[in-house]
């Protein structure tokens, strides 16, 4: 199986670190033209020229924009007016008790998280249509399907996440352009791997063994039973936004480590 995506453009929503970092290297990697986004043009540059060191002879741009506010999304159109794959990646979390969530945080967690994938969805999705192929991929998560007790702003933003992909999938009904959401579990992204390096310092446990015992606190019905790496997402992304996936359309793609216990 070959993957190539020569020809194609690709936008990755906070692809500056983690898995969205990941996730641009892979399309970078099968032939796309990658258009890495962050809110931080130091950032973005710095992306950049780490992607290009690692995929020799990738194509590549940077676009430099806050799309957790509908300005941010206007100007990253702008800069760049047409895709052929858009991956709503970026996100945000955190750890909070229910109680302790203010009005601004719901409101926060549902502009980055839900409205950035909504306004650059419409923004792209017509000329997709128009073209008749395109590929739409929403970064979800497994806390959409089980909402976490101890983040539940988070898991209720990954869920509209999977009505919104669902909904529109349904928009590209006898086309080429599909619109589907992969659900990574847990992973050691940067924001992550940041917290178990705070968890190791507090318990004097290695990061490791801090990780290992998140897993089997929190996500016991975790098979694989350990933080999965970004690269194990970016590769169901990658095939998802690739030409042999052209049956897969409205679909909840997990990549949770069989965190999630059902059989469908």
């Amino acid at each position: 199986m070959k993957i190539d995506l020569s020809g194609k453009t690709a936008l990755v929503t906070g692809s500056t670190t983690g898995i969205g970092f990941a996730i641009a290297k892979g399309l970078a990697g099968a032939g796309a033209e990658v258009v890495v986004n962050g809110r931080k043009p130091a950032a973005v540059d710095a992306a950049v020229a780490e992607l290009q060191r690692a995929v020799p002879g990738a194509v590549l741009r940077g676009a430099a924009a806050d799309v957790s506010t509908a300005a941010g999304c206007a100007a990253l159109v702008a800069a760049v007016p047409e895709v052929d794959i858009l991956v709503n990646n970026v996100g945000i979390f955190e750890l909070k008790d229910f109680f302790d969530i203010p009005d601004e945080d719901w409101t926060r967690f549902f502009e980055v998280n839900v409205m950035s994938g909504v306004r650059l969805s419409r923004a792209y999705l017509k000329g997709m249509l128009a073209r008749n192929w395109g590929r739409v991929v929403f970064i979800s998560s497994e806390s959409g399907v089980n909402i976490p007790v101890e983040m539940v702003h988070y898991g209720f933003s990954k869920t509209a996440q999977l009505s919104v992909s669902r909904g529109l999938a349904k928009l590209t009904r006898g086309t080429n352009v599909t619109v589907n959401s992969v659900l990574p579990g847990p992973t050691m992204s940067e924001g992550v791997k940041g917290f178990m390096k705070e968890v190791a310092e507090k318990t004097g446990k290695s990061v490791e063994a801090a990780a290992a015992e998140f897993v089997q606190t929190h996500r016991p019905t975790s098979i694989i039973a350990r933080i999965a790496t970004p690269e194990e997402t970016a590769n169901m992304v990658v095939y998802v936004a690739s030409p042999l996936a052209s049956a897969t359309n409205g679909a909840a793609l997990r990549v949770d480590g069989g965190v999630v216990d059902t059989i469908v």
